[in-house]
């Protein structure tokens, strides 16, 4: 879906914009007047693990569940977790913090690799800064998910910052990510202090 097409969560409206119009995620770095948004920048990710602000919007999470957007392989172990009635736990650590409900609905959508299951991530990603999933050049999968889990845990290392969820509270798995936006625009209608 095209960025003007998918209703904006108020907080991601005040983000910095690309020159296609597109909102620059916190945890996105910039080169010159270039955000780079295959790569993650650490200290912006250091900040939002530690202030507990979203990766996408930069504003406070409240306690209680977080969400992140996860693509083919870890959506489906998420699923069949929770099929046969088994916790999933994410053994691998990601770079990919959490964020808002309505954040991660959004970028599901206007984030091209992803909203489709044939998008691949930028090849100009330095392989260094990503986890094993997450590769330049990675083919996102059959699905994509919105999950929300309990909690997360994090570590700052000297060259990365490393995220792991537990306990899943939410799993909206989607093929195209236009499935999640009935769900974004309920999210959104809701009192502010009630969103999550």
């Amino acid at each position: 879906m095209h960025v003007d097409s998918v209703p904006m969560p108020p907080a991601v409206r005040a983000r910095p914009r690309d020159t296609r119009g597109y909102p620059v995620p916190a945890i996105t770095p910039w080169e010159g007047d270039e955000p780079q948004f295959a790569l993650t920048d650490y200290g912006r990710s250091a900040d939002c693990a530690h202030g507990r602000l979203c990766s996408v919007c930069n504003t406070p999470i409240p306690r209680g569940p977080v969400w992140r957007v996860v693509g083919g392989t870890e959506a489906a172990a998420i699923g069949a977790a929770l099929a046969a009635g088994r916790p999933y736990r994410n053994l691998a650590p990601t770079v990919e913090g959490p964020g808002h409900r309505a954040c991660m609905l959004y970028a599901s959508m206007v984030c091209p690799y992803l909203a489709r299951p044939n998008a691949r991530r930028g090849l100009s990603a330095d392989a260094e800064d990503m986890t094993a999933h997450v590769l330049r050049g990675a083919v996102r999968g059959g699905i994509g998910a919105v999950v929300g889990f309990a909690d997360y845990a994090y570590a700052v290392t000297g060259t990365h910052v490393l995220f792991r969820f537990l306990d899943v509270v939410e799993f909206r798995p989607h093929g195209t990510a236009d499935a999640q936006l009935d769900e974004l625009r309920a999210e959104l209608a809701r009192p502010a202090e009630d969103q999550r």
